[in-house]
């Protein structure tokens, strides 16, 4: 992880990201569980429910470019179902890929199970 990320956004720019994975996890769980609600085919219920597992590991920063790449790629494909079979809006999953897209491009942020695992160790030498 450290590899795809020179540093994990402190201060600031570290609570945006909190609330970008905060937002993106939540949407992807409750468009995630509405869709599924509404009855729609098992292939759109597959993906949903990858969404779903991918909004849950983004809200707690977990491998979240993994998650947010996958995110964006779920989308997309329910975004191309609802194009394709002209049912319900498309412009939901898209602005859910493009979310999902962006945190897979920018991290994870400080304050994330990622930063926490894969972030800068830092060693204190004390005199002997």
């Amino acid at each position: 992880m450290q590899r795809l990320f020179s540093t994990f956004a402190d201060s600031w720019p570290g609570v945006g990201l909190l609330l970008l994975r905060l937002l993106t996890g939540a949407v992807l769980i409750h468009f995630g569980i509405v869709n599924i609600r509404a009855g729609i085919p098992t292939l759109v219920i597959v993906l949903q429910i990858i969404g779903i597992g991918c909004g849950v590991v983004l809200l707690v920063g977990l491998f979240t470019p993994v998650a947010g790449a996958l995110a964006a790629v779920v989308e997309t494909l329910i975004a191309i179902s609802r194009f394709s079979s002209h049912s319900g809006d498309p412009w939901i999953p898209i602005a859910q890929a493009i979310l999902g897209a962006a945190l897979a491009m920018i991290g994870p942020g400080a304050w994330s199970i990622d930063a926490r695992r894969f972030g800068r160790k830092h060693i204190d030498l004390r005199d002997r």
